[in-house]
């Protein structure tokens, strides 16, 4: 059996504009309900939400019922790291699309990148680890060692002033596919702490987006506010995750509850 095609890397490199959805409840039963609604694209996310190795795994076997939703995975790395391990246990579990936060410079860039790609006979290649796809769905696929190279896509996150700086170099790392604005570390990091719509903090972003186009690669943003995931549709964004599975939880139950607060207490003895 061939590789699968990572639809979603086709998808950016053919210019079609992906809507995702971000996935931090770690929860399969949580991330099926979420993969049937139709997105294109399922953020499970590793850094902020409760996940481990065997959490990941379980939703990633969710999602796959449903192929028309791409998983992508978020790597639990900080400033600086590259996290060779995690990347290759996430890549083995059966993720084929990374995005790796926290990313400063185009030599942490290219770190990730190599750790993401198998050697080559050419000489080519990264220094991701033969034995574990062995013993994984990608066990069953002989050439997987040769094709898993083209189908990985690697997705590095900028959200730092740091970042910005560093971002013409990062966005040119060969086999970087991908770079995805933070906009809430990103404000932090500007000095507009929990405003990331902040007129520096919009204008940084939209300089952002602008540079990782003319880079000639796919640039990436979240905002659970509809209009702003328009306006950054509109200036180019490639890949755009328009919710979180936690807010939405959090504003549906809580308009619920808030609809109900009027109800007047039956007095003892009352005949509903």
């Amino acid at each position: 059996m061939q590789t699968p095609v990572n639809r979603f890397k086709a998808a950016l490199r053919a210019g079609q504009p992906q809507i995702g959805l971000w996935l931090g409840l770690g929860s399969p039963y949580t991330a099926e309900i979420c993969a049937g609604a139709g997105f294109d694209w399922l953020l499970v996310d590793g850094e902020h939400g409760p996940n481990d190795t065997l959490t990941l795994l379980s939703q990633l076997q969710s999602i796959a019922a449903y192929p028309a939703s791409h998983p992508i995975a978020r790597v639990p790395m900080g400033h600086g790291e590259v996290g060779e391990m995690l990347i290759k246990q996430y890549l083995d579990l059966g993720a084929q699309t990374l995005l790796v936060p926290m990313v400063d410079t185009a030599e942490q860039a290219g770190r990730i990148v190599r750790a993401a790609r198998y050697p080559q006979n050419d000489g080519k290649g990264g220094i991701r680890g033969m034995a574990g796809a062995r013993a994984s769905l990608w066990g069953r696929r002989p050439g997987y060692f040769l094709e898993a190279n083209e189908q990985v896509c690697v997705l590095v996150q900028v959200e730092t002033r740091a970042g910005l700086d560093n971002l013409d170099a990062i966005a040119a790392t060969e086999g970087v596919d991908g770079v995805f604005i933070g906009p809430a570390d990103l404000s932090a990091s500007l000095g507009h702490v929990g405003d990331p719509g902040h007129a520096d903090v919009q204008a940084a972003i939209a300089d952002a987006i602008a540079r990782v186009r003319k880079a000639g690669k796919a640039a990436g943003i979240l905002t659970p506010n509809e209009a702003m995931a328009r306006k950054y549709l509109e200036m180019g964004c490639a890949f755009v995750a328009v919710g979180l599975d936690t807010s939405l939880l959090v504003q549906a139950t809580s308009a619920l509850a808030a609809r109900f607060k009027d109800v007047q207490a039956v007095a003892p003895g009352s005949t509903y």
